[in-house]
């Protein structure tokens, strides 16, 4: 059973109050909602909340042998599952439209970008590499799932370590955590993804993390992938509503922004928990 649609009271209510600046959860139209990590256990499980929109991330490394064409490194892949737990929009066992674009969005945001060094995954050129598999678990579908697991899954790859490898001669041994404290993973930057939503009435400003009311009325979303350095990884458009160049500059400063903030709070989170963990080792 697919959600029923927004009745046309509801839609005509909406876009009147977003031609007013006001959005029905009381945020700004440039207003993130609030942001909530949580981390697991093991290292590289996080759970990420974008307001209501939940989305579990898991990293998890094996050792396998190499592409013949990069011999010299390792492997990334990324899958995800929206479940029926998210929304009644979805079925078990058939990818929707909405799940193949996310897992390709994240694909060029995460490995395209080159955001975790390849060849630091190499443990023997040729014959052993590391291979990494970030999943993403869609819980809750509040909208904008997009950015919430971008969010989730670059953090699970901060707060993943993998384990110390030794090579000596063509053998290679791996050291338990027990030995040898767990490696974190070579990362080159941080790229974060936002996302904002047009409406028909080119009057109306557009939204920043749109709602999942706002998302269906929605006529186009333009989402924005970058680090805190000002890097742009990926700019994504769906949706017919042109937009000229200089709004898609001022969305662009826009993001730079929120990613300083953001980077600044993730930071934040990973040394609290990574103290947290040490005085739980004592």
């Amino acid at each position: 059973m697919r959600p029923p649609s927004p009745s046309i009271p509801e839609k005509e209510f909406v876009y009147t109050s977003l031609k007013e600046n006001l959005r029905l959860d009381g945020r700004s139209l440039l207003e993130q909602r609030k942001i909530e990590i949580a981390f697991g256990g093991e290292l590289g499980y996080v759970e990420c909340s974008l307001g209501k929109t939940r989305v579990i991330a898991q990293v998890e490394a094996k050792m396998v042998k190499p592409s013949t064409e990069r011999p010299f490194e390792g492997i990334i892949s990324i899958h995800s599952e929206i479940s029926p737990m998210a929304s009644s929009e979805y079925e078990p066992g058939r990818g929707s439209e909405e799940e193949v674009t996310i897992t390709r969005m994240i694909d060029k945001v995460v490995r395209r970008s080159d955001a975790i060094d390849k060849e630091s995954l190499c443990i023997l050129t040729g014959q052993r590499v590391w291979h990494l598999r970030l999943t993403l678990h869609f819980v809750a579908d509040a909208g904008n799932m997009l950015d919430c697991a971008c969010l989730a899954g670059i953090i699970a790859l901060r707060h993943f370590r993998r384990p110390e490898v030794e090579v000596i001669g063509d053998e290679v041994i791996v050291h338990p955590p027990a030995e040898r404290a767990p490696v974190p993973l070579a990362i080159h930057h941080t790229p974060f993804c936002f996302t904002f939503a047009f409406f028909p009435d080119e009057t109306t400003s557009p939204v920043l993390d749109p709602s999942q009311l706002e998302q269906r009325l929605s006529a186009g979303l333009f989402s924005i992938a970058l680090n805190a350095q000002k890097e742009i990884c990926v700019l994504q458009k769906l949706g017919g509503i042109p937009l000229p160049h200089e709004e898609i500059l001022r969305l662009v400063n826009i993001s730079v922004e929120k990613a300083k903030e953001l980077n600044d709070f993730i930071e934040a989170r990973l040394t609290e928990d990574w103290l947290d963990r040490k005085v739980e080792v004592r």
